[in-house]
């Protein structure tokens, strides 16, 4: 097995001067280019089975001497050396640059794994040497100097001092005697003494060093330690959630200076909500990150203020944390998180603010106090070009009076009458003058008695009056129509009133407005009805299509053009001829109103093609957007929603309309709204307002270069074409308790907030133009009389979001913050590359590139810890992950996961799109079942994924439903669905049995045109926790098909049920099937069993009957494989049956049934040296396991027993699923990468999931999988396993590879997951088992040099 790609917590981010950013990922270093652009640029697996914990280069000067004794420094590269470190480990690599460009890297390993006897917390370069020496902090308070050439130690001393430490700095000067270390204890201490003090004679051993000081004060351990020379700085980031800054002096240089006698604590930070696990000094600025997934920007030369909080992390918090040296204007800042996302920042020093004045020290504009503010809007924020200091705040009092603030003072703009007294609403729109390239703003302010004033607000005495119905204009809208500029004025019976309105200069060069009617929207009947939001759709050829949404929740489609109603209650009748066409057409004869000439178009009312009606709840829709051809709706009810308009059939759009008005309107095309999926947002948040588009996260300059280059490679219209309905990443803006917050759904995190006071106040916020948050804004609202902003409005500002971007650039996406759970493959994406005359174009390293990129990609669903659903996409040539969804509906951890596709779904060679059914289920006894439609998007060149809500389940809303509910006792709110399996298909639904922690197996039947999910039966057979489930079909030689259910519990023991007549039954109902008994009863385990396997093999014709496997793993670290005989109904008692077993079965099995007997039993006590999680067999003489103990196992069953294959140790931690597949694979030639290939793939997930990168896997890979091997080459029930540290080659790896490649062979894949992803090559799955192993040293264990030699060392080395 080698690994092909990894996503694990980056435990190391450094950068290189301004130039480059390593990061450590596992044991893989990944080097990034900053210029022009941040971008992945090289990586290389370094450290074998170790985690990277640190980088340090070697300062450039001495890489310069060096280099120029040997390549030219003007025409040969450029390299950096580099110092890797982490676990026990250190190992040299170089990094080599491209001195034409500087953009490409290369990285090479420069020595052997050096393998300390310690942790090593830090390393540093001796910077007066010559030669390569390193000083290393070890985690026992001592230091060692390290040979990296030779891997010895030249020396090594220990502190009086003898503690555990958790961190550790080295200060490190010109020679080992200047060195001064830093440690960070177990008992909250900071420990400072000098590994090189004292006349270095005696042996060296044992030599001890004192301790010079001791800095008291945390109440938590150390977690990290950083200096900052300039000012004699130390800081402390600790357990107790706190950052201390110490004053101690002049630490290390020449002599090895310990700093002042008495240092003490500067300043304590409290700003973290959790555990702070990195601290680095900068001028001017302390940056700190923790366990909330916050880094902090404190300003200590401002009061030690904070001035960012940077944030981007998924649950888990940040790991590790770089500053670059930049400038004090500007610097880079990188994080790298528990869910292995790299994040970078550029942060500059004007658009550093502190946050306090942001959030708690509200603007007052101080509103004219003769009149109470009722509505405020802010004019001109249609205008993306106009900054906030240019926008106009308008309001509207209980006077009817307008007023706009401008400039720090307000002006009176409109007076209303009386009848605008008291009530008024009023909404802005900015408009382009007909014929003119100037731009006006327009307001409009409607009353009680049904008139609405439209007036510029450049010149007010322009306005004309319109009349919206005699009742009170319950809202105002601007929308741009199909006929312009359009204002819906919501009136009362349901009527919302129409026109268009445009603005002309006369011939004096005064504005003009000029509002044609347009046929009025007539809402279905309900208590509240009034329109809230409304959106036009351009995309119609037959008119144009508007979707809005009412106060009673209800989602609605109009067509302009459409069929028309006659107004009820008023008697009039509409003219025929030339004017009823021009009504219909959606636009008035007459192009100049006053107020009461349009009546006669307002007779006639447009119905609802399509009505979801309550969809948002009894509270209302708030808003309503469109992007890339989705709908997305938010509404009172805590929920967004993602829908679109679909053609039905027309039987089924009959049924629907029923539900619109007494008189169904006529649907020709069958449209008809349909919801693809709800967004929550987080607990308390109900009262949501807008849904904002997010940004892209990749820089201006790479954006624009990939739309010039995918518009070159596929055209600019087929693209926009084909990208149409993918689903948008969005945030929601609400308000929450006191709040006001912008809300991101899948990092579940605030990028806003300001304290407004709650809902139930005119708001507005800036900039919401295009719907798109671009990272800042600033809130206007109205509160106890007074117009109050976020902002000042004449303060124009650096925003923090336009230069910093305040979630940053993402480098690598995150996955899961917390443990993965569960994994499912779904299928596999072949996308298509560049076109013939792109790649003709292109040098040989791009074509090189571009060959690499292509091939098929994997696609996955994995659940975690974090309650989210993610849908991945595995590129296993390059290794790239790319997030495609993220699915946040579950309240509680996801558990389990499992997908149905459709049959022949990969068969063509170039599938380009996949249809999947999942079903994920997890804590709070709920279950989710989603359409999955994953497709390849042509402008991204990596798939797409569109998400469906299909039905949602949990057993206390099942509950609720019941009539006598009070005579039951009621569902155990904390009950767990631990696992789910798919028992039958059928044509109108599907059965699920889920394993649920309340000790009940139940069935489930979920129909996807319904969107319900019903539970069948349950059954408390085992009375314990049933962790696992699994099933098997059989079909006899007639064709009658057999259904077995497979159950484990705590107990150890396995149920075998025959569902047949279950999954046979045609009813479905609630009440309709009764519960089975057991046929078979496995005691298997002395514990839990937390994973099935299930294959069946069928008999010859002779014996009759077939062979069903089961393979079971459990909390006692025993693997078991257990056969059954199974003999079909017509085949009586015939054979098997001197095969009973002391197993317990029941009494009475009727003869019409399966009869099922214990075969064989066979057993491997310690498989693994912690409990087994996932147990899969791969075909049915082959099974792998993986376990907590981050080793994935491949075992060979035969009829004899068990025999242990191969193991490789996995850069995962807590694995905990297992899933196997097979995939496609054709003959290739050597270096053909572009073909598919029959594959048999394993996906193993845990607290992360790891798939392996394929560039440097040479012989690292190989050397982890020979750490256990089998003594016992014929195999048996137990097989021994014996640790090595070697790397594994197998005979016949000398062959030619072409002949290899052109044998048509099984390769299979392992997708390891836990805290990251892993995915794991296992090439050739017949013949890998067969070979011999052959044990390679690569690593050099670092022993201490004698004293002679030492000291020759050091009077060589250290100068005098």
């Amino acid at each position: 097995m080698e690994a092909a790609a990894l996503v694990a917590p980056v435990t190391a981010v450094h950068f290189i001067q301004d130039l480059f950013l390593l990061t450590g990922e596992g044991p893989v270093l990944t080097v990034y280019s900053l210029k022009p652009h941040p971008k992945a640029s090289a990586s290389l697996s370094v450290l074998q089975h170790y985690r990277i914990h640190g980088v340090r280069p070697r300062r450039q000067a001495a890489v310069t001497a060096q280099k120029t004794h040997g390549l030219s420094s003007t025409t040969g590269p450029n390299f950096y050396d580099l110092a890797v470190f982490g676990g026990k480990a250190v190992r040299l690599v170089r990094l080599h640059v491209g001195l034409q460009d500087g953009e490409h890297l290369h990285l090479e390993v420069f020595g052997p794994l050096m393998e300390l006897q310690d942790w090593a917390l830090d390393v540093h370069w001796l910077s007066g040497d010559k030669h390569s020496l390193l000083c290393v902090a070890l985690a026992h308070n001592s230091a060692l100097l390290l040979d990296v050439n030779t891997g010895t130690a030249l020396v090594q001393r220990s502190c009086l001092e003898g503690c555990l430490l958790y961190t550790a700095l080295l200060l490190v000067h010109e020679s080992w005697a200047d060195v001064v270390l830093v440690g960070g204890t177990v008992f909250n201490q900071l420990v400072v003494w000098r590994p090189g003090g004292g006349d270095g004679g005696g042996d060296s051993h044992s030599k001890c060093n004192p301790l010079e000081r001791r800095l008291l004060g945390h109440s938590g351990v150390i977690f990290n330690i950083s200096y900052l020379q300039e000012r004699g700085w130390l800081a402390s980031a600790s357990d107790d959630r706190s950052v201390r800054v110490w004053g101690v002096g002049v630490l290390g240089g020449p002599g090895g200076k310990c700093g002042d006698l008495n240092p003490t604590c500067l300043r304590v930070l409290y700003g973290h909500q959790a555990r702070v696990f990195s601290v680095r000094l900068s001028p001017g600025k302390v940056f700190s990150a923790g366990e909330d997934g916050a880094c902090l920007v404190w300003d200590w030369a401002g009061g030690w203020k904070v001035v960012r909080t940077l944030k981007g992390h998924r649950a888990g918090g940040v790991r590790s944390l770089a500053v670059s040296e930049g400038t004090e204007e500007e610097r880079w800042v990188a994080t790298g998180g528990a869910d292995g996302g790299v994040r970078l920042w550029r942060l500059q020093e004007t658009e550093e603010k502190t946050e306090e004045a942001v959030i708690d020290k509200l603007t007052d504009l101080k509103f004219p106090s003769h009149s109470l503010p009722k509505v405020v809007c802010v004019a001109g924020e249609e205008d993306e070009n106009e900054s906030w200091s240019q926008s106009k705040i308008v309001v509207c009092t209980d006077r009817g009076t307008v007023y706009q603030y401008s400039n720090g003072t307000w002006e009176n703009l409109w007076q209303g009458t009386p009848d605008f007294h008291s009530y008024c609403v009023m909404e802005t729109v900015g408009i382009n003058v007909k014929d003119s390239t100037a731009k006006v703003n327009l307001c409009a302010v409607g009353n009680l008695s049904g008139s609405i004033q439209v007036f510029p607000i450049s010149h007010p005495h322009a306005g004309i009056l319109l009349s919206g119905g005699s009742g009170k204009i319950h809202s105002l809208i601007w929308k741009e129509g199909g006929a312009g500029m359009c204002l819906l004025a919501s009136g009362a019976g349901g009527i919302v009133y129409r026109w268009s309105v445009e603005v002309k200069l006369n011939d004096d060069q005064s504005l003009a407005l000029n509002a044609n009617p347009l046929l009025p929207f007539l809402l279905p009947p309900c208590g509240k009805r009034w329109l809230l939001a409304a959106l036009c759709l351009h995309s119609r050829s037959q008119g144009a299509l508007w979707v809005c949404g009412d106060r009673r929740g209800s989602l609605l489609l109009y067509q302009e053009g459409g069929e028309v109603e006659q107004k009820q209650g008023d008697g009039a009748q509409a003219e025929e001829g030339e004017d009823e066409d021009n009504i219909r057409d959606g636009v008035g004869k007459s192009s100049i109103v006053e107020q009461g000439n349009n009546s006669e178009v307002h007779k006639l009312q447009l119905q609802p093609l399509s009505c979801l009606f309550g969809v948002h709840g009894k509270q209302g829709v708030t808003s309503v957007c469109e992007y890339r051809g989705l709908l997305y709706s938010s509404g009172r009810d805590g929920c967004v929603r993602v829908f679109r308009v679909q053609q039905t059939p027309r039987e089924k759009h009959e049924e629907n309309s029923k539900h619109i008005a007494e008189n169904p309107v006529e649907n020709h095309e069958g449209l008809q709204l349909e919801v693809l999926r709800v967004q929550r947002a987080c607990k308390g948040m109900e009262w949501l307002e807008k849904v904002l588009i997010l940004q892209p996260e990749i820089p201006e300059e790479e954006e624009a270069r990939e739309e010039g280059e995918n518009h070159s490679k596929t055209g600019g219209e087929d693209v926009q074409a084909q990208n149409r309905e993918r689903e948008a990443r969005f945030v929601i803006a609400g308000f929450h308790a006191v709040h006001f917050v912008v809300w991101d759904p899948v990092r579940q995190e605030r990028l806003f907030e300001v304290p407004c006071g709650g809902g139930h106040r005119s708001w507005v916020l800036w900039p919401s133009h295009k719907r798109v948050w671009p990272g800042y804004g600033a809130l206007v609202f109205i509160k106890h009389g007074a117009v109050l902003a976020s902002r000042p409005p004449g303060e124009e500002g650096n925003w923090a979001g336009r230069t910093g971007r305040t979630g940053g650039w993402g480098l690598r996406e995150g996955i899961h913050g917390r443990g993965v759970g569960c994994v499912c493959r779904l299928g596999m994406i072949v996308g298509s590359g560049c076109d013939i005359q792109t790649t003709a174009s292109m040098t040989a390293t791009e074509r090189k590139e571009e060959e690499r990129e292509r091939g098929h990609w994997e696609v996955l669903v994995t659940g975690g810890e974090d309650t989210s659903l993610t849908v991945l996409a595995v590129h296993p040539n390059s290794g790239n992950v790319k997030v495609l969804s993220v699915i946040t509906d579950h309240i509680s951890s996801v558990r389990t996961v499992t997908a149905m596709k459709h049959a022949g779904g990969e068969r063509a060679h170039q599938s380009q799109s996949l249809s999947t059914l999942l079903f994920s289920a997890g804590g709070r006894a709920q279950m989710q079942c989603y359409r999955l439609l994953i497709g390849w998007d042509q402008q991204r060149l990596i798939p797409s994924c569109q998400v469906i809500q299909v039905a949602s389940h949990r057993l206390d809303e099942q509950w609720e439903r019941k009539r006598n509910r009070h005579k039951t006792v009621k569902m155990d709110p904390e009950t767990r669905y631990m696992s789910i399996v798919v028992v039958d298909e059928r044509t109108d639904c599907v059965l699920l049995a889920l394993a649920c922690s309340d000790g009940a197996v139940r069935l489930f039947s979920v129909n996807e045109g319904e969107h319900r999910i019903d539970l069948l039966w349950e059954t408390f057979h085992h009375q314990r926790c049933v962790l696992s489930v699994a099933t098997c079909s059989l079909e006899d030689g007639k064709g009658n098909r057999y259904k077995l259910l497979f159950s484990a519990a705590t107990d150890g023991k396995i149920a075998v049920w025959d569902l047949t007549d279950a999954s046979s039954s045609k009813d479905t109902s609630i009440n309709a099937p009764t519960p089975p008994t057991p046929c078979l009863d496995i005691p298997a385990h002395q514990s839990g069993i937390n994973s099935l396997a299930v294959c069946a093999e069928e008999l010859g014709l002779e014996e009759g009957g077939c062979l069903v496997t089961v393979a079971s793993g459990g909390d006692d670290g025993q693997l078991t494989v257990s056969t059954i005989r199974v003999q079909y109904p017509e085949e009586g008692q015939t054979g098997g049956s001197r095969e009973l077993s002391q197993i317990s079965q029941p009494t009475f099995q009727p003869p019409n049934q399966l009869q099922l007997h214990l075969h064989g039993h066979s057993h491997i006590p310690l498989a693994h040296a912690a409990p087994i999680t996932a147990v899969k067999l791969l075909t049915p003489g082959l099974m792998v396991s993986t376990s907590s103990d981050q080793r994935v196992c491949m075992w060979r069953v035969s009829s004899t027993g068990i025999s242990h294959r191969e193991t490789l140790f996995s850069h995962v931690a807590d694995a905990a699923g297992l899933s196997v597949w097979e995939g496609q694979m054709t003959d290739s030639e050597e270096g053909d990468e572009n073909t598919i290939f029959e594959a048999e793939e394993i996906s193993v997930c845990g607290e992360g999931i790891e798939a392996g990168l394929e560039t440097e896997r040479k012989s690292t890979e190989a050397e982890e999988a020979g750490r256990f091997r089998t003594s016992d080459e014929r195999g048996g029930e137990k097989g021994s396993q014996t640790p090595t540290d070697g790397v594994v080659k197998r005979e016949g790896d000398g062959k030619d590879c072409c002949k290899r490649r052109k044998k048509r062979e099984k390769t299979g894949w392992v997708l390891v997951c836990g805290q990251g992803l892993q995915l794991l090559r296992v090439p050739n799955t017949d013949t890998w088992t067969e070979g011999r192993i052959k044990i390679e040293n690569h690593t050099v264990k670092v022993t201490l040099q004698e004293k002679l030699k030492y000291v020759e060392a050091e009077n060589k080395n250290c100068p005098e």
